[in-house]
């Protein structure tokens, strides 16, 4: 297995999170297990998945025990990282917080509003900690971005996320092709910009969002901003751009020499370290980030 490094974050001090993984397909062999197997914030404890088969290799590889049902998961563990499709997470996240597990999810939280809402509401009313896989935001290069935009003033935006994945391969997932990039991508490129420019206030969109759609986003500070989003374009790498214009120079973010190995260690540290703190990272990139994020792709949706 290729070894996940990065930027350290400190001495780790506490003893590490024993997490159970949901899901074994290509993400969760990709991204979640070996970074959770990584350490030393984390353990990956335990892996269980619809396909026993399938939750036994992604397990073995890492010496954790492939759990025979979601409650057997939840009894190893002391926190929960997902990589299933939308329409599963949503439900046993519910039950996970309800459980005191904390969560790591993905987004979008849920196929829709109200499954998203649901999660969000679990986790409020169970005060578990909540982190989301908002891949990008825990690049140092987004990060110093970020805090170079909260010192711009934007009055305009330029954004794109364009990659071939959904043209076929493993990724081309059935929710993946049905939705299209709205809801895969479109978390991820309304997040930057909410963050970059101001508050998103309202979206609206063109487009199919299973071969191309634009969104047009107005801003709480009177900017404006567009969003290309497509899964269904045939590039080399995927390309992942944002553009911001005001009186000052133009800020320019692109993630073509990033390397997004060095994301994973950070996210596991915050989110270890939130866990064992019981406090938030102060990122808030959390389930309610990602209930804020589905309203503004439901606006979208509502519009169609």
């Amino acid at each position: 297995m290729s070894q996940i490094t990065g930027l350290p974050q400190g001495p780790w001090t506490y003893p590490p999170v024993r997490v159970g993984l949901v899901g074994a397909g290509p993400w969760a062999r990709a991204m979640h297990a070996r970074m959770l197997a990584a350490g030393p914030e984390t353990t990956l404890t335990a892996v269980w998945a619809r396909r026993p088969e399938a939750a036994a290799e992604v397990a073995n590889a890492y010496g954790a025990h492939a759990a025979g049902s979601f409650e057997e998961l939840l009894d190893q563990c002391e926190a929960i990282a997902f990589a299933v499709p939308p329409t599963v997470q949503a439900g046993l996240a519910v039950q996970a917080a309800a459980a005191g597990r904390a969560l790591l999810l993905e987004k979008p939280l849920g196929a829709d509003l109200a499954a998203a809402r649901a999660v969000a509401d679990a986790v409020a009313e169970h005060g578990v900690i909540s982190q989301l896989v908002l891949t990008k935001r825990y690049h140092p290069t987004t990060r110093e971005f970020l805090a170079e935009a909260a010192n711009r003033e934007v009055i305009g935006a330029r954004s794109c996320y364009l990659h071939g994945a959904f043209l076929g391969g493993e990724f081309a997932t059935s929710w993946r092709l049905e939705h299209g990039a709205l809801l895969d991508l479109g978390p991820h490129l309304l997040d930057l910009l909410d963050s970059a420019v101001a508050p998103i206030v309202s979206v609206r969109g063109t487009g199919d969002p299973r071969r191309w759609i634009e969104l047009t986003c107005e801003h709480s500070n009177g900017a404006v901003s567009q969003a290309s989003l497509s899964g269904s374009v045939n590039l080399p790498r995927a390309r992942t751009r944002v553009e911001l214009f005001g009186p000052s120079d133009e800020l320019v973010y692109d993630t073509a020499d990033i390397d997004h190995e060095e994301c994973w260690p950070i996210l596991r540290n915050e989110f270890a370290t939130a866990v064992r703190t019981g406090t938030g990272t102060g990122t808030g990139i959390d389930a309610a980030r990602g209930l804020h994020l589905q309203e503004l792709i439901q606006q979208v949706i509502t519009a169609r």
